[in-house]
C-alpha cells in the first residue's frame, strides 16, 4: 500500500440555475419572454445554422450579458482534457475534405470539413451562452408562474400544466443543492487518505467500493433535500402556490420581442441571399 497527494489546482465552478444579483433591462424581463426568445432562437439555429445567425445570436448574447452586468467570475474554468477534445475533433475533421481547397505546393488540403466542426463548435458556444444568460439573469421562482401563463391554452386539451410547472420548479429548485450537496461529498472524500493497493484487483476493489459508498451518501443526501423541501412546501400552502403567482408580459418584453425579431430577421436574410453557410439550403 502506499499513500498518494490528492493536491490539485483549484478551478472554477460552473454557476448554474443561480441568478447574479441585479436590476438590470435583462433580470427585469419576464421569465416567459426569455423561454420564448430561446426556443424561438433555438428553432431558427436548427435550420439555418450558418455564421451569419450564429454571430447575430453570439452579438445578442453578448449584448445582453454587458447590459446585465455579468461578471467574469461566473464562466466556469475549461478543463485542458476538453481542449485537447477539441484540437483532436478539429485535427480529425479536416481529413474530411471538401470545399474551399487551399493548394500548398503538389498538396491540396480541403477544409471544408474543419469549417463545419468550426462551426457547430460556435454553434454549441453559443446555444450555451445563451442558456447560461436565461440562468444567469432569471430567478428560479418566476420559471414556475411564467410556464403556467405560457402553457394556459393547453388546459383546454386537459393537460396538467400546473403539475408540470410545479414539477419544473421543483426539479430546477433541487438541482442547485444537489450539485452542492455532491461537491461537499466530492470535497470531502479528496481530504481521506488514499491507500493504493499495489496489486490491480485490489485497485478494482477500492474504486468499486468507493463507487458505492458515494452513490449511497449521494441517495441518502437527495432523500434528505427532498423531504425539507416537501416540509417547507406543505407549511407554505402546498405545491399550488408555487404556480400561482400572477405572471405576464410588460412593455419591455414587447421590445424585446421587436428587438431579438429584428436582428434575427436581418440574419435569417442575410443568411438566405448573400452569405449562406448553413448545412441545408433550400
Amino acid at each position: 500500500m502506499t499513500t498518494v497527494s490528492t493536491g490539485r489546482r483549484q478551478r472554477r465552478s460552473i454557476v448554474l440555475l443561480r441568478p447574479v444579483p441585479g436590476n438590470s433591462v435583462v433580470h427585469q424581463l419576464w421569465a416567459g419572454t426569455k423561454l420564448l426568445l430561446v426556443a424561438a432562437i433555438g428553432v431558427l439555429m436548427t435550420f439555418y445554422p450558418g455564421w451569419v445567425p450564429i454571430g447575430a445570436v453570439a452579438l445578442l448574447v453578448v449584448i445582453a450579458a454587458w447590459l446585465a452586468d455579468i461578471p467574469r467570475g461566473v464562466l466556469p474554468s475549461v478543463p485542458r482534457w476538453l481542449w485537447i477534445l477539441v484540437f483532436l475533433g478539429g485535427l480529425t475533421a479536416t481529413f474530411a475534405g471538401g470545399s474551399p481547397v487551399i493548394s500548398m505546393g503538389t498538396v491540396e488540403v480541403g477544409l471544408g470539413g474543419l469549417l463545419n466542426f468550426l462551426r457547430i463548435t460556435a454553434l454549441s458556444v453559443v446555444l450555451l451562452g445563451l442558456g447560461a444568460m436565461v440562468s444567469w439573469t432569471t430567478n428560479v421562482a418566476e420559471i414556475a408562474p411564467a410556464v403556467a401563463t405560457l402553457g394556459r391554452p393547453l388546459r383546454a386539451l386537459r393537460i396538467p400544466v400546473d403539475e408540470w410547472a410545479v414539477a419544473l420548479a421543483l426539479a430546477l429548485r433541487a438541482f442547485p443543492m444537489l450539485i452542492d450537496e455532491f461537491r461537499v461529498l466530492y470535497a470531502a472524500r479528496s481530504l481521506r487518505p488514499k491507500q493504493v493497493p499495489v496489486r490491480r484487483r485490489g485497485r478494482w476493489r477500492r474504486w468499486w467500493l468507493e463507487a458505492i459508498d458515494l452513490l449511497a451518501t449521494a441517495i441518502t443526501a437527495a432523500l434528505r433535500r427532498a423531504d425539507e423541501m416537501g416540509d417547507a412546501i406543505t407549511a407554505r400552502g402546498g405545491a399550488g402556490q408555487i404556480s400561482a403567482a400572477p405572471s405576464r408580459p410588460k412593455t419591455i418584453d414587447w421590445w424585446a420581442f421587436l428587438i431579438v425579431a429584428v436582428v434575427c430577421g436581418v440574419a435569417l436574410a442575410l443568411e438566405l441571399t448573400v452569405a449562406g453557410t448553413s448545412a441545408v439550403t433550400r
